[in-house]
C-alpha cells in the first residue's frame, strides 16, 4: 500500500508516519510538508511544499496512490473562525481535490476530533468547522472517506508536540495514562493507536464513516 501523509510534522501524524514505517503491508510513504519531518527511512519520499491550497506544482508526484492520511491541523485557540476555517478546511478540500482527481479509488482518513459538529450550526466555533470539513470530505469522489475523531491522545514510542507546553503536559500526565484508559476507554487513546487504526481501516474498510475513540480502540487491539 502506498500511502501519503499530509502533518507529519505534529504530534498526531508523527505517530501515524510512526506506524507506517513499522507496518509490513505499507511499502512507501510521500510525506507532504513545509519543512523535513524530521524521520529518515528508506520508505520515506519527502515533498516540500509551502502552499496547501493549491498543489498544481506536484500534481505529478501525487498519482499511484492508495491511502491518504490527513494529520495536518491546529489548535483554534486565540484564532478567528476565518483564520482557523483557512487552515483547516480550505487546507483538507484543496488537497482531497487534487487526491481524488488524480486517485479516485484512494482512501481517505482525516483526523477531526471529539465532538465535531456534523450540523455546523453549534455554538463552538472549531467543532463547526470540522463539522463542515467532514462534511465536504465525505462528498468527495474516493473509493471512500473516514474520519476520525479521537479525544485525548497519548505520545507513544518517542513522539512528541513540537509545542513546549503541549509536550510538558504530556509528559507530566503520561504516568497517569494506564489509569485513564482504564477508567475512560472511550476518550483516550494513543497515537500509536490512531496509526494502526488508520492502516486497518486503509486496508480493510470500516462499518462507519465517523470513528470515534472507542473505535479507534478497537480496530488497534486486532493488531496489538
Amino acid at each position: 500500500m502506498k500511502v501519503v501523509i499530509f502533518g507529519a510534522s505534529g504530534m498526531v501524524g508523527q505517530g501515524v508516519l510512526v506506524e507506517c514505517l513499522d507496518h509490513q503491508s505499507v511499502s512507501s510513504v510521500l510525506v507532504i510538508g513545509r519543512s523535513p519531518c524530521g524521520i529518515e527511512d528508506a520508505k520515506i519520499e519527502e515533498v516540500i511544499h509551502s502552499d496547501f491550497t493549491d498543489y498544481g506544482t506536484i500534481e505529478d508526484q501525487l498519482g499511484g496512490l492508495d491511502a491518504c492520511f490527513f494529520c495536518l491541523g491546529v489548535s483554534a485557540a486565540g484564532m478567528s473562525e476565518e483564520d482557523y476555517r483557512h487552515v483547516t478546511y480550505d487546507f483538507a478540500v484543496a488537497a482531497a481535490e487534487t487526491l481524488s482527481s488524480l486517485n479516485p479509488e484512494m482512501v481517505f482518513c482525516y483526523v477531526s476530533g471529539a465532538g465535531t459538529d456534523s450540523s455546523e450550526k453549534g455554538g463552538t466555533m472549531w467543532a463547526r468547522v470540522k463539522g463542515m470539513t467532514e462534511n465536504r470530505l465525505l462528498k468527495m469522489p474516493f473509493s471512500s472517506a473516514y474520519m476520525f475523531r479521537p479525544a485525548y491522545i497519548q505520545p507513544k514510542k518517542g513522539v512528541h508536540s513540537k509545542t513546549r507546553l503541549y509536550q510538558a503536559m504530556y509528559a507530566v500526565l503520561s504516568p497517569l495514562y494506564p489509569i485513564w484508559k482504564t477508567l475512560f476507554p472511550r476518550f483516550v487513546t494513543t497515537t500509536e493507536k490512531v496509526g494502526l487504526a488508520m492502516i486497518r481501516v486503509a486496508e480493510n474498510g470500516f462499518s462507519k464513516p465517523m470513528l470515534e475513540t472507542r473505535d479507534i480502540n478497537d480496530l488497534a487491539s486486532e493488531v496489538l
